[in-house]
């Protein structure tokens, strides 16, 4: 039994061409950024209108209505992404608020390609549908973002730069082998493995690699 079941293929342009005006008349009327976003991107996650990729685009328009509408600060990407992923559970729920209730209202059959084959008119069950739970769980995603993941991520970079400009003091050395190198440190907790220095690391020394692990772990200890 499927869990969910997109638009029909002939209805995709006109309940297409209905984003794109939501998304015009939510801007030109200051519609509130994270309502906006949480109707559009499910909005076109439930119509699914292509084979794969809608819940890349999904997300993307999330970042995109936020970005644009100058929800976020500018230059800066939200790692909304992560905070869905880490919470899979409710975001299935919150797709099935809306996608459960409407199977019974679809009449289907099953296609010899292991597919479905739609033969009721569904357009407005993607055109009209409530976005309370999914703009609050959009909330939910920024307010973890903003107050974990963000600086997380910020600390991160910091550690990262730090230890670039500080392993530069010890060995001149490309920017894409630091990055390996901070990459294999991180891996074991700030530790080079015997496979790492053997395999991609070779020409290191012992006092360097000490010197490199010392470094990690100063610099991964920011307050």
């Amino acid at each position: 039994m499927p869990e969910h079941i997109s638009a029909r293929p002939e209805d995709l342009p006109d309940l297409l061409e209905g984003l794109i005006q939501y998304d015009i008349r939510s801007e030109d009327s200051q519609y509130h950024p994270v309502f906006a976003a949480a109707a559009l991107a499910f909005g076109f996650v439930y119509i699914h209108p292509f084979e794969d990729g809608n819940g890349r685009i999904h997300r993307f328009l999330i970042h995109h209505v936020l970005a644009y509408r100058g929800y976020t600060p500018r230059e800066i990407i939200f790692p909304i992404s992560n905070a869905i992923l880490d919470d899979l559970l409710r975001y299935r729920t919150t797709l099935e608020s809306v996608s459960k209730p409407l199977l019974p209202f679809i009449d289907w059959t099953p296609t010899e390609k292991g597919n479905i084959e739609v033969r009721n008119d569904t357009a407005d069950f993607y055109r009209y549908f409530d976005a309370t739970r999914h703009a609050e769980f959009l909330f939910g995603c920024l307010e973890r973002t903003i107050s974990d993941d963000l600086p997380k991520e910020l600390r991160f970079l910091e550690a990262r730069d730090q230890f670039h400009k500080r392993a530069t003091q010890i060995i001149d050395m490309p920017e894409k082998t630091i990055d390996l190198l901070f990459h294999f440190l991180r891996q074991g907790n700030g530790r080079l493995s015997r496979r790492a220095v053997d395999k991609e690391l070779g020409k290191l020394k012992a006092e360097e690699i000490s010197a490199f692990e010392e470094i990690y772990e100063e610099v991964t200890d920011i307050p």
